[in-house]
């Protein structure tokens, strides 16, 4: 994993939370960052801002462009703190963000799978059973709610951030319950090389090089303001020879999937319908290409919204809406912006003819979850 997902899994006597690591992914040392499954790649704001209200009553940023003043980390680790929460398990633990001050808290799916109840632990020493109430593996987030109210909720900032601003992870990495680290945000729109073979969920992140640790899963991430930004999600080792690699999931994507979550358990994808593989050197040469880019069309679903536009196994896909698809996990993420029902232009190559279909996209299906 890309060091533990945000959450972490026990390692040496300490009961910690997973941090997606992306060692498990790549062979090399991404990792996720929950104790209980390691996926390394994986609140008050002193600053007046203009806000808009989710259905859920989650307050979103709506000002990401206004210049920061000179941060005073300390008070902004203090003002967030209280909407941190470590997610317990019987597993291990991760983190996670107050997403309503009634007691619902967002984190990694990671971070809870395979488990019902929970237990929620707060910043102010107290500790409450929690529920795992819905869940979403394509975007790696869940909801759980925690028997207590009256919570501060976290600020979402709607819109993402620019490479260069502060970045605060705060979160539970092994354990260290309220841990803070800093640093700037170092990337968007990041992909992991090679995770959609294993995972949906490494596109289209936020990089960082604040340290996320094995434990930091589903941990906040956020700025000057003190606005959640991202929620923490892996980060690659050190062993892999990385230095600072750590990333989120954006804001604005974890609250649009945790209102689908809260409204109705579920959370919609556009599905395209083929299983897309990385074309290796040796496929390169098989197939005549000049280079590796581009998303192989491994099989298709039969019936489904490729299959319907004449796409087959073997075509090269490279192109979707006009950007450049150079992986699967280029797939994937264009595919992450774009909902069911929407027709989408598909450039592909089937040998040395190049053609282009128009696909309507489908809601992904329970059975391709």
């Amino acid at each position: 994993m890309i060091s533990s997902r945000a959450g972490t899994r026990v390692r040496a006597g300490v009961r910690a939370g997973v941090a997606l690591t992306v060692l498990a992914i790549l062979g090399s040392g991404m990792a996720g960052c929950t104790g209980a499954d390691q996926r390394p790649a994986p609140s008050a704001s002193s600053t007046a801002v203009s806000t808009a209200q989710g259905s859920s009553g989650t307050a979103l940023a709506t000002q990401p462009g206004t210049p920061q003043a000179a941060a005073d980390i300390p008070s902004i680790v203090e003002n967030v703190q209280p909407s941190v929460v470590t997610v317990l398990t019987n597993g291990g633990l991760g983190s996670g963000v107050v997403f309503t001050a009634e007691g619902l808290i967002l984190t990694n799916e990671h971070v809870v799978r395979g488990n019902t109840d929970v237990e929620i632990a707060f910043a102010d020493g107290q500790r409450v059973a929690g529920t795992v109430k819905a869940t979403d593996a394509i975007s790696d987030l869940a909801l759980v709610e925690a028997k207590r109210t009256g919570l501060p909720a976290a600020k979402f900032q709607s819109e993402l951030p620019r490479v260069g601003e502060l970045a605060i992870v705060i979160g539970s990495p092994l354990g260290f319950e309220n841990t803070a680290t800093a640093g700037i945000i170092s990337g968007l729109h990041r992909e992991i090389p090679g995770s959609a073979a294993s995972s949906q969920s490494l596109v289209d992140l936020i990089q960082t090089d604040a340290a996320i640790s094995p434990g930091n899963s589903g941990g906040a991430v956020v700025n000057a303001r003190g606005e959640v930004i991202g929620i923490s999600e892996a980060y690659i080792p050190p062993q892999s020879g990385a230095v600072a690699l750590g990333f989120a999931i954006p804001a604005a994507t974890a609250v649009r999937v945790a209102e689908q979550l809260r409204e109705d358990g579920t959370a919609d994808h556009a599905f395209i319908g083929v299983r897309p593989g990385a074309i290796t050197s040796q496929i390169a040469d098989t197939l005549g290409l000049e280079n590796t880019r581009g998303a192989l069309v491994l099989s298709v679903v039969d019936g489904g919204p490729a299959d319907r536009a004449g796409i087959r196994p073997g075509d090269l896909l490279v192109s979707l809406d006009g950007k450049e698809l150079a992986s699967p996990e280029d797939l994937l993420a264009e595919l992450r912006g774009k909902n069911p029902d929407q027709t989408v232009n598909v450039g592909y190559r089937r040998g040395t003819e190049s053609k282009e279909a128009k696909v309507i996209l489908a809601a992904r299906p329970a059975s391709e979850g």
